[in-house]
């Protein structure tokens, strides 16, 4: 009867990491062109409060971003950068 409760347990477990590998959470990805510098700070891999305010600035000074790619513009911001957190970046609302 034990062997059986944890096994039941490890299954469980198993199917919520694997749920989560999954399904994307929402709170998984930022919209560049409407939020704050604290909401890309917290979301992008690698990119502290100061380059997130960065990244306001930019949209602030030259407009919306048009593509990911424009990132790199920002001062701070390469390709590696973009790459890992192409998946999270979201550019329409």
């Amino acid at each position: 009867m034990k062997v059986t409760s944890i096994f039941a347990a490890g299954l469980a477990v198993a199917l919520l990491c694997l749920s989560s590998i999954v399904f994307a959470l929402p709170e998984d990805t930022v919209n560049i062109n409407q939020a704050s510098a604290d909401e890309i700070a917290t979301v992008l891999k690698g990119i502290g409060v100061k380059r997130a305010e960065a990244i306001v600035e930019y949209r602030e000074e030259f407009g919306r971003f048009e593509s990911m790619e424009e990132l790199v513009a920002v001062l701070g911001i390469g390709q590696h950068i973009l790459n890992v957190n192409k998946d999270r970046i979201v550019l329409t609302e």
